[in-house]
């Protein structure tokens, strides 16, 4: 059983292909892995590409689409690893991605690291010799639900023990704005890993961005309170406080995300809805201001 599965998903993403699945086979050749490619129903031309890697990667020809959220669960189903990492088409791993996760894993085993990304348009950065990194900093949660340090969830960051995974169902179908915010809500009580340093994905800004179009978030953020009231994230009352607060940061968000749009109305709904939970985040943040927030670490990469 290899260590990692790298599942790469693809829809009409011609131009990224290359960089993103030139950037899973540049991994360190000692680490065990298997490199899963799903073209979710693509009708551009990406299959021509991909068909170039076939002897390299274990590639999937969906005959349809199916969503972003089908085409990763369909990778995870061939996966045989015993963590998945996630990568959307139009982003790319830096090289030494899977060795910052492989030593996460030696020390803490954790079932979920939220790895860090760097933003970029246009041109691939280029990575340089003293770019390589030496150290690794991050934080360790007893649980997700427990995290006290803000992160920008991405699929292209979101490393999950395989098993752990499949026993939430996986990815939520249906549910593609505010996907990570879900299964990382199912998942509420897993070990968690949040990676400080070094940045390990370089994540593409282009027209195509689903964070460019703030009305699914909303409505799906909805459907996520709709999730909650109805007791399907875990926990139970002990952590229904820490659930509130993280519910709050994300209202909190997308509050003001609704308000740079323009969407007022959008905005004054869901302070309406969930003031009660921004109000319960603001305090933890000053509580956690006040007593300080768990330590970042360090280890040697190396």
């Amino acid at each position: 059983m290899p260590q990692f599965s790298l599942v790469i998903t693809f829809y009409n993403q011609r131009d990224f292909i290359r960089a993103a699945v030139e950037s899973a086979l540049a991994q360190n050749p000692n680490l065990s892995k298997e490199i899963i490619v799903v073209d979710d129903g693509s009708t551009d031309g990406s299959r021509e590409v991909l068909e170039e890697y076939r002897d390299a990667v274990q590639l999937h020809l969906l005959p349809s689409n199916r969503g972003p959220l089908g085409a990763r669960n369909h990778g995870a189903t061939q996966a045989s690893g015993q963590y998945l990492v996630f990568l959307d088409g139009d982003d790319a791993f830096m090289p030494w991605a899977l060795d910052v996760y492989e030593r996460i894993i030696a020390d803490w085993k954790p079932t979920v690291i939220l790895g860090q990304m760097r933003w970029f348009e246009g041109t691939m950065p280029t990575v340089k010799a003293e770019d390589v990194p030496h150290q690794i900093q991050f934080v360790e949660y007893k649980a997700f639900f427990l995290k006290d340090r803000g992160v920008n969830l991405s699929a292209s960051t979101y490393i999950v023990d395989r098993q752990a995974f499949w026993n939430v169902g996986g990815w939520s179908e249906g549910i593609f704005q505010l996907d990570l915010a879900d299964i990382s809500a199912k998942l509420g009580l897993m070990p968690t890993v949040l990676i400080r340093s070094p940045l390990t994905v370089f994540y593409r800004i282009h027209k195509g961005n689903s964070i460019h179009t703030v009305p699914p978030f909303i409505k799906n953020l909805y459907r996520l309170l709709g999730k909650e009231r109805a007791g399907e994230y875990p926990g139970g009352q002990e952590y229904k406080m820490d659930r509130r607060v993280w519910f709050g940061g994300l209202f909190a968000f997308w509050i003001k995300r609704a308000v740079r749009a323009g969407l007022y109305k959008d905005a004054a709904g869901l302070m309406l809805t969930g003031w009660t939970m921004v109000l319960a985040a603001v305090v933890r943040r000053a509580t956690r201001v006040i007593r300080g927030r768990r330590p970042i670490e360090t280890m040697n990469l190396l």
